[in-house]
């Protein structure tokens, strides 16, 4: 085999010969073999590489793949955090997404594999993203909407968990169950959350005697356990998670909805405020809905590079139904009548980093919104023999001052051991948004080159400026990348009234605006999504799609839109599926 050092010094790769002379034919860079020798203790040692340019007996001889066939192999060697590969990203984000994503968040130091399939270790770069968002929202529904921090256990007996048969049946096939006790087996099986409601509701129960005792609004910060059946993806379909879960009671309907709106609009500004992500708030349809609840409503995000919605975040009005099941009751103000509380609850995961770096990121790797990133600003001192570290270091001190003055996140990369081309390409693919760079000539004019990620644009900044223009670039760049996602995401919707139209926009990867009879027809809408298949499956020459695949061609409704293109039903506009007359307009997608 053959040691190679790619891109750095301090991991060495070990290839076979053939394997390597293959590779570097399919890339357009054939290897140029030369013969040499060494001398050792008077003795001539002949070494030679003899270029195999034979196929293995046991195979058919083949054309070289194309440059396109070797990026999707080199991606899937990395699909699993392959350390022995080459640092920078193989795999095109418009010509294998997949692998271009699997790519990007193992090379950027987000995600490793865990040795349980589907759970997923959030790497310091990951979670310093999901402490920002943390940190912005638990602020916000501590000052906006009084909501208290609580803590309620991992566990949840089987009797709790199957009270609710809607909600249970909803999540039934996920549940993960403990069974045993080391050696001994558990009398009754213990659930693993899946969700909160049926371990939180029956303390509510306890809690809440009075009218007074009403609002009462709870969040937890915790991890959920969903045993998917589907083929996980990090990020964003994995069998344990981070996320947060409110749950609050009131005293009346119009209430609890105060409550959902209140909280889906922060939904939405952590999307589009702090991720730069464009989203579309709406409603769930009855079959869509959250399994137990009143209504559901949420925010859907578009994925370009796929084609496919994403659902960002959810906020449900419960109803009184949970109250009913767990009794839940308070006195009511009207003396000898019992109140049954109106409930929500609602939750943001990680999930939404992974729809960030799906919309921002590119070939070089990451693109981070800057107000989420864990750093703002790199510092790559550039060290000569006639400029060295020493010399540099005082003025380095000043601008990073400067930098942190304005409560921005900051670190030089001083690595004596790297190259400044690597560092760029380093801070690069884990997305920096800006990256200074100090040279000799800085120093003597008392300024910096700032690079901004998302545009490679290069500014000169006095050190008297840094502050003021770090912040102004900073802010460029989230309006840069908001509004070149929106951009995105608006050629991609479409408004479709007829069905031969409907499944040719789904291939075109579009998210599609229908006018459609009865959000809360779910006969229709499970023949919607299985016509939509079929069809779908047809056009490709394709008889069945994998039954575990999270990405299927069915359409799906992603919601109800509170922002309808015109106002419904009109007397005139028809469903374009039933031909009943329309109520609503309904927007549909493939989805994850």
């Amino acid at each position: 085999e053959i040691c190679t050092h790619p891109l750095r010094c301090d991991r060495s790769v070990s290839v076979e010969p053939n394997a390597l002379l293959k590779y570097l034919e399919a890339t357009g860079h054939p290897a140029k073999i030369l013969e040499f020798s060494m001398e050792t203790g008077g003795a001539v040692i002949n070494v030679s590489v003899e270029k195999n340019t034979k196929p293995p007996p046991s195979h058919k001889k083949s054309s070289p793949p194309t440059k396109q066939v070797a990026n999707r192999e080199a991606s899937q060697r990395n699909k699993k955090g392959n350390k022995e590969t080459l640092e920078c990203i193989l795999a095109k984000k418009d010509e294998d997404f997949a692998g271009w994503f699997a790519e990007v968040i193992t090379k950027s130091e987000m995600i490793e594999y865990g040795k349980v399939s589907g759970c997923y270790i959030l790497r310091p770069w990951s979670f310093g993203i999901w402490e920002q968002i943390q940190a912005w929202f638990d602020r916000r529904i501590k000052e906006d909407a009084d909501v208290q921090n609580c803590y309620f256990p991992l566990f949840v007996t089987k009797g709790a968990l199957e009270a609710e048969e809607d909600h249970v049946e909803g999540f039934a096939p996920e549940v993960a169950w403990v069974t045993r006790s080391g050696d001994t087996e558990m009398a009754e099986p213990i659930a693993v959350r899946p969700t909160s409601e049926t371990i939180m509701y029956p303390e509510f129960a306890k809690w809440l005697r009075s009218h007074r005792d009403l609002p009462l609004k709870l969040n937890q910060w915790c991890s959920v356990v969903r045993w998917e059946f589907k083929y996980p993806t990090p990020f964003l379909r994995s069998r344990e998670f981070l996320w947060q879960e409110g749950h609050t009671a009131h005293a009346t309907i119009q209430e609890a909805d105060q409550m959902v709106a209140q909280i889906l609009e922060l939904y939405r500004r952590v999307y589009e405020e702090l991720l730069a992500v464009p989203v579309i708030p709406g409603t769930k349809t009855e079959k869509e809905k959250f399994a137990g609840g009143h209504r559901t409503t949420t925010v859907e995000a578009y994925v370009a590079g796929s084609g496919r919605a994403i659902q960002g975040a959810t906020s449900h009005n419960l109803g009184q139904n949970f109250g009913k099941i767990y009794h839940i009751e308070v006195e009511d103000q009207e003396a000898g009548k019992k109140l049954i509380p109106w409930q929500t609850s609602w939750g943001l995961t990680t999930r939404s980093i992974g729809v960030a770096v799906m919309v921002h990121g590119d070939d070089q790797g990451l693109v981070l919104p800057p107000r989420v990133a864990p750093l703002h600003v790199v510092i790559v001192p550039l060290v000569y023999k006639t400029c060295t570290m020493e010399q540099l270091s005082p003025f380095v001190d000043l601008v990073m001052a400067a930098v942190k003055s304005k409560g921005f996140r900051c670190k030089v990369d001083n690595r004596s051991n790297y190259s400044p081309g690597w560092k760029y390409n380093h801070w690069e693919q884990k997305g920096v948004p800006i990256r200074m760079e100090i040279g000799p000539r800085d120093l003597e004019a008392k300024q910096v080159t700032a690079v901004r990620r998302v545009d490679g644009n290069k500014s000169t900044i006095p050190l008297e400026n840094i502050a003021s223009t770090i912040e102004s670039l900073l802010n460029q760049a989230h309006d840069i990348m908001f509004a070149k996602a929106s951009a995105a995401r608006d050629s991609k919707l479409v408004q479709v009234t007829k069905w031969e139209d409907f499944v040719p926009a789904l291939d075109n990867n579009c998210l599609v605006l229908t006018p459609w009879c009865d959000p809360a027809d779910q006969e229709a809408e499970e023949k919607v999504k299985e016509l939509s298949r079929t069809e779908a499956l047809q056009r490709a020459g394709m008889d069945q799609e994998d039954v575990r695949t999270a990405t299927s061609v069915a359409a799906k409704t992603l919601c109800v839109p509170h922002n309808q293109p015109t106002k419904l039903p009109d007397g005139t506009t028809k469903c374009f599926f039933t031909g009943r007359d329309a109520t609503c307009w309904c927007l549909w997608g493939r989805s994850y």
